[in-house]
């Protein structure tokens, strides 16, 4: 008797077939899952390609020998929705998809072994729907992947709020040095002391304690490489005045004066309405 997911994959397949999908994505979660499909000779198909999470140890020259495709997965928030957006921003950067393809996904939920989802997605028709801004702009930003990961987390803070409550905040992503200088600490920075490895943007425990500490007065600093550096932080730049600003206040008026004093990139999270401003 065929096991679920192999069901599962075997349908997904014929689904991508009948839709016209380029390829297959295959969200596995364990090392046990990733040799079972090894065994199970489903790559042969090279429609699909592996969604793996980053720290998972197995060579990625297990994967080449059998001409699998794999991508290591980078998010920090592990909703379904969330570990589909990171799979499709990673797989255009490596060239593995086009900013148009068609995508066949099949996934369960994160950290466990079943898999219990088949999503369609025509990246030519939903990626404005994904993301709230022109991604393609940010693409080539050394810092692309971190920017991707705090707007992640602001959707989330925007939508969501904390206790049932709404939250406003700011994120200033890169050019760390002197964002630090163009700033000071307004309460004491929770993230002092700790390794980077321990402050990294992509790890859950990351995600949710920015999600709890957002209710602090001051913004977020971020460097390039995802490595969290100070929350409670007051940005000491003039408050921007132009029309394109118009009707929004001090948070993104400060949020856009720091991005114009120094080469980072802000990302703002209203209190009254939730919505999400990249600067």
């Amino acid at each position: 008797m065929k096991s679920q997911k192999s069901i599962l994959i075997e349908n997904a397949l014929k689904i991508a077939g009948e839709t016209k999908s380029q390829s297959l994505f295959l969200f596995l979660n364990t090392l046990r899952d990733c040799r079972w499909f090894l065994r199970s000779g489903l790559w042969a198909n090279n429609s699909i390609v592996l969604i793996i999470p980053g720290s998972l140890k197995i060579k990625d020259s297990e994967f080449k020998q059998a001409g699998i495709k794999a991508i290591r997965s980078w998010a920090g928030n592990q909703t379904r929705f969330s570990r589909i957006k990171y799979a499709f921003l990673q797989a255009v950067l490596q060239g593995i998809i086009c900013a148009d393809s068609k995508v066949v996904c099949v996934l369960g939920p994160w950290g466990k072994s079943h898999l219990d989802t088949i999503t369609i997605h025509d990246l030519g028709l939903s990626w404005s729907e994904e993301f709230p801004f022109d991604v393609h702009s940010l693409m080539k930003h050394k810092g692309f992947h971190t920017v991707m990961a705090v707007v992640d987390i602001a959707l989330d803070i925007g939508a969501l709020g904390r206790e049932g409550k709404p939250v406003g905040t700011i994120f200033v992503i890169g050019d760390t040095g002197n964002v630090l200088v163009n700033s000071h600490q307004a309460v004491f920075n929770p993230f002092r002391g700790y390794p980077k490895k321990e402050r990294m943007i992509n790890l859950p425990e990351v995600v949710e304690s920015i999600k709890e500490l957002a209710k602090l007065d001051g913004a977020f600093i971020v460097s390039d490489d995802g490595v969290v550096e100070a929350a409670g932080r007051h940005l000491d730049t003039e408050s921007m005045a132009s029309k394109t600003l118009r009707g929004l206040g001090a948070r993104h008026r400060a949020a856009a004066a720091i991005t114009k004093k120094t080469s980072s990139v802000s990302v703002v999270v209203s209190e009254s309405t939730g919505r999400v401003t990249l600067f």
